[in-house]
């Protein structure tokens, strides 16, 4: 599989750097996709390293990386600076739910990234991927994103 994948993304790359676009690929983990390729921030990074392409970076998503590696806060600060992390993805642990539901204090991550982000010149977005908890009434969007009300 890793030889298909590694040629497929080195396709990929080539093919969006013409549009000066960036290619991403995903640790997933293996208890919500059994079977993923792709599980661990080592092995992204080692990909991104053979396929020789600039324009491929990880999505660190904090979700399954805690999952599956834990150490969330020194995961951020060994691959940040590589220059090889295009974007970071929250929800929280372990259901997936609003990123200030579960186990992961994204207060402290966030700052961790904002330390890490500032000696690096890293420029990238924090985007949310996760199954609202709250607001299956009406008005339950509002009620959904109000974790992030303490980010404004």
């Amino acid at each position: 599989m890793r030889p298909l994948y590694v040629s497929n993304l080195r396709w990929a790359a080539a093919e969006a750097a013409k549009a000066g676009l960036d290619v991403l690929i995903e640790p997933i983990n293996t208890r919500d996709i059994p079977g993923f390729f792709l599980n661990r921030q080592d092995h992204a990074h080692e990909l991104i390293a053979e396929i020789g392409a600039p324009n491929v970076k990880v999505q660190m998503d904090l979700y399954h990386l805690q999952i599956v590696e834990g150490d969330a806060a020194v995961k951020i600060r060994k691959y940040l600076p590589t220059g090889h992390v295009g974007h970071f993805q929250i929800a929280g642990v372990p259901e997936r739910h609003e990123p200030d539901i579960g186990e992961l204090n994204y207060t402290y991550l966030f700052g961790v990234i904002d330390e890490v982000a500032r000696k690096c010149g890293w420029d990238g977005w924090i985007g949310c991927e996760y199954r609202p908890a709250r607001g299956a009434t009406s008005g339950g969007t509002s009620a959904g994103l109000g974790w992030f009300e303490a980010w404004r």
